[in-house]
């Protein structure tokens, strides 16, 4: 997605103008205008030079964002220059236009004493006003400038509404003021000048613009803190010499070092040295995490004790940092499908709005009523009518959502997946990586009688540690951290028949399942209850045999995350209908869920069956699928909401819309909750736009008047047109306030109406797995994405520089030498189609 900024952009009406004036460029497929931050994100394969020209065209400007220029320091958080001005121009206003009121209604409501040159001269008076409120006029020309030029490209907006009701006011005071020099005027009377009138609408209407910047200055305020953590400077060791350098200088595989206290500069990995170091800003998670050589360390995250030497793998924009504020600031330039309708009323709301105004000065004329009077009604519509509540109502809320979420380590990629997100009635989870820990771990030591479980782990320990096997590591792993000695084995040989064998002290040790040691060894029966009741579980026995004698039993299992039961709990709580999707067998996979408290299970299911699962979920409801590995990556795609789990692999968080960098499925049910909240703030921000405009028009078009007598002087249509926005922005920011991961409030959802079924007609999926050599990095793995998306009708693709694969979802399975062309073409090798 290219970023542009958009300038001379004033209400929802412009952002409307803009959008259709971008979508008729040949070669845009989509664009979505985002008021708040007055940018635009623009797909397809337009110039950049023919978006210009067009938003050009239609009245505005704009220029294609550069983090480098300088303009901004990131894409989504333009520098803010109007807010000042505003400021400026505010003070000037409320000067002249305080002198203003005091001149014209000071002495009649409130018995202030003029000067005596004013006693008796009327026309002086009125002169003293137009000076005043000319003033005021030019000090706001920006209102009559903007407002003129979108009346002349044929797209009037809320400047438009402004400037009229404004220069309707002045120019009939004027008139007013002229008739006086005829001079047949009682010497006691005044005639109704609004000059006032015209002063105070512009100055209202500019308090509402100050509090409006200062509000949704604050709605950025989650991307500005991200963007202040970007470390500035890094001390490099280059030829064994420290050296501080620009943190942009910065490349990969250099070696940087970082003190107590320093921020890291770049993604690497720790090369020497132990310390604590502060993921907070990353992951929302405030315990330090410790840090080995071997452990990967992030940009931005705070040093706490020990002296560490890294060596950078990504730097500047490739840091996990800047994909997080790319995410944040991209979905801030999404739309949402709730806006939808705002959208449409907001492309005729301002000449739907002048016509109105029309109406109703010409009604109260044929009415009988004065030309003052149906002047008051008229310039009453045209500024209490408020575009701009129903053009911020959406994007404040999505990016006050989308920053909270970043901050506690929930990343929404748009705003239509931060929308669907609280809407989901299905949630499947992936078992290995997702509800469980994705490693071995020991869970049970089972001595033989007259073995002790010292000299159980010993053994065990000294023999696996021989082993490369994911169970031994875990074994060894236990045995360290039980504080046991590995004994000293020797001839390590495995065995066919499931089994390993060593020897100590010239006596034969041997590892295995149960078939291969009850083939060597007579095993008891109460230890062989005691296995089939941890396989039962879901756990792997291992049995242990010296010199034909047996040692006892070490059970391994892929161990339930300590927070998933929790995090299943309260995803019933939330209405959620749980469901656990894996490739494992059925016993395992069961064993898993009633460990973590999830009721259903479908196991035994291939990638390309995950995907056809999701698909018939689909038929009961919205589904959002949880997962971390490769083979997820098809279900994440079809699911309504996929979200993978941080620690997954690149594929995986490349083909979700949410993606979790804490790793904790507690981050599951706290997403929903946001996005709730987030859709709850959008619809009671609509519903006050929506309402607000249709209350507040009648009003000011006096409909009321001969029912109650209720009329709306002009001045206060101002002030109530200013606060709408106001009140839109705050409603937005009080999201900030709301604690994502507080269980307490959780409400269950209603269920859908009709469930979201999608068409039987669909074809079936195929997944394509292609090995290929030569990706380094995130964009070799963008420029394989973008080769096959190229040349191949594809649902997704998602390639991994780490897996060096590429996964490809098709209704037909691409050609493979011509699957092999695309990728030679691109400058890489084609291995070959994996499984």
């Amino acid at each position: 997605m290219d970023r542009y900024q958009v300038t001379g952009m004033s209400c929802a009406a412009c952002a409307a103008r803009v959008e259709k004036a971008v979508s008729g460029v040949p070669g845009v497929e989509a664009c979505a205008v985002n008021l708040l931050t007055n940018s635009m994100g623009v797909e397809g394969t337009a110039a950049a030079a023919d978006i210009v020209a067009a938003v050009e065209k239609a009245g505005y400007g704009a220029s294609l964002q550069n983090a480098q220029s300088g303009q901004s320091a990131e894409p989504g958080v333009p520098a803010d220059t109007e807010t000042p001005k505003i400021r400026r121009r505010l003070i000037i206003s409320v000067i002249l236009t305080a002198a203003l009121v005091y001149v014209s209604m000071g002495h009649m409501m409130f018995s202030f004493s003029l000067p005596a040159f004013f006693e008796g001269n009327h026309m002086a008076l009125g002169l003293c006003q137009l000076l005043l409120a000319g003033a005021v006029t030019v000090v706001n020309r920006h209102f009559f400038v903007s407002g003129f030029k979108s009346v002349l490209h044929g797209a009037p907006n809320m400047d438009t509404l402004v400037s009229m009701g404004a220069g309707v006011s002045f120019a009939w005071s004027v008139y007013v003021l002229f008739t006086m020099t005829r001079g047949d005027l009682p010497e006691q009377e005044m005639p109704q000048l609004y000059f006032e009138s015209a002063a105070m609408i512009l100055t209202l209407i500019t308090v509402g613009k100050l509090l409006e910047a200062r509000a949704k200055g604050k709605t950025t305020s989650a991307l500005k803190s991200l963007l202040e953590l970007t470390p500035q400077t890094a001390v490099v060791l280059r030829d064994g010499k420290e050296q501080t350098v620009s943190a942009a200088d910065v490349k990969a595989g250099d070696l940087f070092v970082v003190r107590p206290g320093e921020s890291i500069p770049a993604d690497g990995i720790v090369t020497e040295g132990e310390s604590a170091v502060n993921e907070a800003m990353l992951t929302g998670e405030s315990i330090p995490v410790d840090k080995a050589p071997g452990d990967s360390v992030s940009a931005a995250t705070i040093n706490r004790s020990g002296f560490l030497v890294c060596r950078a793998t990504r730097v500047g924009e490739d840091t996990a940092l800047a994909g997080i504020i790319k995410t944040v600031s991209e979905a801030s330039a999404t739309k949402a499908p709730i806006a939808r309708l705002a959208d449409k009323v907001a492309g005729v709301f301002v000449p739907v709005v002048l016509g109105v105004a029309a109406v109703t000065f010409v009604v109260w004329l044929l009415s009988g009523q004065e030309v003052s009077f149906a002047l008051r009604r008229g310039i009453a519509v045209l500024v209490i009518s408020c575009p701009c509540a129903l053009g911020l109502a959406t994007p404040v809320a999505v990016t006050v959502g989308s920053g909270l979420g970043a901050k506690k380590g929930i990343l929404f990629k748009t705003a239509q997946s931060l929308e669907q997100a609280g809407k989901t009635d299905v949630v499947v989870l992936d078992k290995t990586g997702t509800v469980t820990a994705g490693e071995p771990a020991v869970t049970d030591v089972l001595p033989a009688q007259g073995v002790s479980e010292e000299t159980l782990l010993s053994l065990a320990a000294g023999m696996e540690q021989k082993s490369e096997h994911p169970l031994a590591r875990a074994v060894v792993k236990y045995a360290a951290e039980q504080h046991r000695t590995p004994a000293k084995v020797s001839d390590f040989t495995a065995l066919s028949g499931s089994g390993v064998s060593a020897v100590y002290e010239k006596k034969e040790l041997l590892a295995g399942n149960y078939a291969f040691i009850s083939s060597k060894t007579d095993v008891p029966e109460q230890m062989q209850a005691s296995a089939e009741a941890l396989a039962n579980a879901g756990k792997t026995p291992l049995f242990f045999a010296l010199d034909r004698q047996l040692l006892g039993v070490i059970a391994v299992a892929d161990a339930v995350k300590e927070d998933s039961a929790e995090a299943v709990r309260q995803l019933k709580k939330l209405g959620m209908r749980v469901v656990m999707l894996t490739g494992d067998n059925e016993r395992t996979a069961k064993a898993v869920c009633t460990a973590a408290g999830v009721d259903e299970v479908i196991a035994d299911v291939k990638p390309e069956g995950k995907f056809d699962v999701i698909r018939e979920l689909q038929k009961n409801g919205r589904v959002m699928m949880v997962g971390d590995g490769i083979n997820d990556a098809p279900a994440l795609t079809a699911a309504d909401t996929g979200v993978a789990i941080g620690a997954g692999t690149d594929v995986a968080i490349d083909a979700a819309d949410v993606v979790l960098t804490r790793s904790t499925l507690l981050d599951v049910p706290a997403a929903i909750r946001l996005s709730r909240q987030t859709l709850r703030r959008i619809r009671q921000n609509l519903f006050w736009a929506f309402f607000y405009n249709v209350i507040g028009i009648p009003l000011a078009a006096g409909v009321f008047i001969p029912l109650t007598g209720w009329e709306l002087p002009p001045m206060f249509g101002a002030a109530a047109m200013s606060l709408s926005s106001f009140f839109v922005v705050s409603n937005a920011l009080r999201l900030n306030l709301f604690d994502i991961r507080d269980p307490r409030h959780d409400k269950k959802r209603k269920p859908p109406k009709a469930a979201q079924i999608k068409e039987k007609g669909e074809p079936k999926m195929i997944i394509t797995v292609v090995k290929i050599e030569g990706m380094m990095c995130p964009h070799c793995e963008a420029h394989v994405k973008e080769a096959i998306e190229k040349h191949f009708n594809t649902q997704s693709v998602t390639a991994s520089h780490e897996k060096k694969e590429a996964v490809i979802v098709s209704a037909e399975a691409p050609d493979e030498k011509e699957l092999a062309a695309v990728i030679e073409a691109a400058g890489y090798r084609f291995v070959g189609i994996g499984e």
